[in-house]
């Protein structure tokens, strides 16, 4: 290996010890083979990576390698490795082991690959949907719902093991969840470490499944649930029930059940924010005298005085008779009643005589819009 040391490993001959090692470890994690299985260049690039290492790691090889020059052979190296330095890297003498290195990228090694597999997780959430009536969302109801879920298996608790018996250490990697595996290569045994296939790195096997759930420790079932609804809800908006999602790994618990809300429309209301909003037609005799009507409310009938000389489009609030606040203590919202005057359509000899008569007496004043728009027009057409 006639390539610069410091070259191999990227850094600069300046480089501290800790430069010197996170750079080692992120080359010795790019050429692992278990990454770059069958890749013969990734072999050798590791190989020379760990030689670098070997050199440069040892403050007294690292001084005789900086004084003596930039290449191996200017050191005497002797055999397969380098003799010169003492001890160390000779041949097939040293043993590698890089479990510690590759743990932290690789879920850990040794004991740690087990206690991943066995932590506790939660379970994962569903979801789904239900549709309301708008008064089901205004006042608040309960509903029943159907859903599928996993649960724990009832009959093994959510061991996996016939009841009765329990999980036993894995006898092919001995409870630890891995199995090292080394490699002989011309400078060492590199030793590496690979998942237990016989217990998928739990370290635990189970001798006597479960007949219910065949060993899986959870079972798919139909949940039948009431659920409360509260006064208020809004189309689109979601519940979140705990606990009524899947169940958890190794002891974990259950997750979420989110419900969207799916609200229906009304021929009569309509709703923004809390407020709820409808129109109401009345006759131009009733909006010029004025009159009492009745309101549809989501409370039942309502009465309100229509006042003399109502126009089109005009919008009368009814307070506290819309949407609850949701925790709102029993505050609501408004109601909205915008007015439609409604013109007769078919009007005999005698209704149009007497409509032409209210209009020969009637004064300016009681069409100041129409007074207006004529003043606007004036302005802009001279000859009108």
């Amino acid at each position: 290996m006639s390539e610069d040391l410091y070259s191999i490993l990227g850094v600069s001959r300046n480089a501290t010890d800790d430069e010197i090692k996170k750079a080692y470890r992120k080359l010795a994690k790019k050429y692992h083979p278990d990454l770059n299985k069958g890749d013969k260049s990734a072999e050798e690039k590791l190989k020379n990576v760990n030689r670098a290492y070997e050199i440069l790691s040892d403050k007294q090889k690292r001084a005789q390698y900086d004084q003596f020059g930039s290449t191996e052979q200017n050191f005497g190296s002797s055999g397969g490795g380098f003799g010169g330095f003492g001890g160390g890297f000779n041949g097939f003498d040293t043993d590698f082991d890089l479990g510690d290195i590759f743990g932290s990228f690789f879920g850990g090694f040794g004991g740690s690959s087990s206690r991943a597999r066995n932590v506790a997780r939660k379970g994962s959430d569903i979801g789904i949907a239900i549709s309301l009536s708008f008064e089901e969302a205004a006042f608040g109801c309960k509903k029943n719902i159907r859903y599928q879920r996993i649960i724990k298996c009832n009959a093994c608790s959510g061991t996996g093991a016939k009841n009765g018996t329990s999980k036993s250490k894995c006898r092919t990697c001995g409870g630890t969840g891995h199995i090292v595996m080394g490699q002989r290569t011309p400078f060492g045994t590199i030793q590496t470490s690979q998942v237990c296939n016989a217990c998928n790195g739990t370290g635990q096997v189970i001798e006597n499944p479960c007949n219910v759930c065949n060993g899986q420790g959870l079972v798919r079932n139909s949940e039948n649930l009431e659920i409360d609804i509260p006064a208020g809800i809004d189309n689109g908006q979601t519940l979140n029930i705990r606990s009524k999602g899947n169940a958890g790994t190794n002891g974990g618990p259950y997750g979420d059940l989110h419900v969207e809300v799916a609200v229906s429309s009304h021929p009569i209301f309509s709703r923004k924010n809390n407020d709820v909003y409808c129109e109401i037609p009345i006759t131009f005799i009733q909006a010029a005298l004025g009159s009492n009507v009745t309101v549809p409310t989501l409370d039942g009938k309502a009465e309100y005085h229509i006042p003399e000389g109502t126009q089109p489009g005009d919008i009368f609030r009814l307070k506290n008779k819309g949407i609850p606040f949701i925790n709102g203590r029993g505050s609501r919202g408004d109601q909205l009643v915008k007015v439609i005057i409604e013109i007769p359509r078919y009007i005999d000899d005698e209704q149009r005589n007497l409509l032409k008569k209210f209009e020969s007496i009637s004064g300016p004043k009681n069409y100041q819009k129409k007074k207006s728009f004529i003043d606007k027009i004036k302005k802009f057409f001279s000859n009108w």
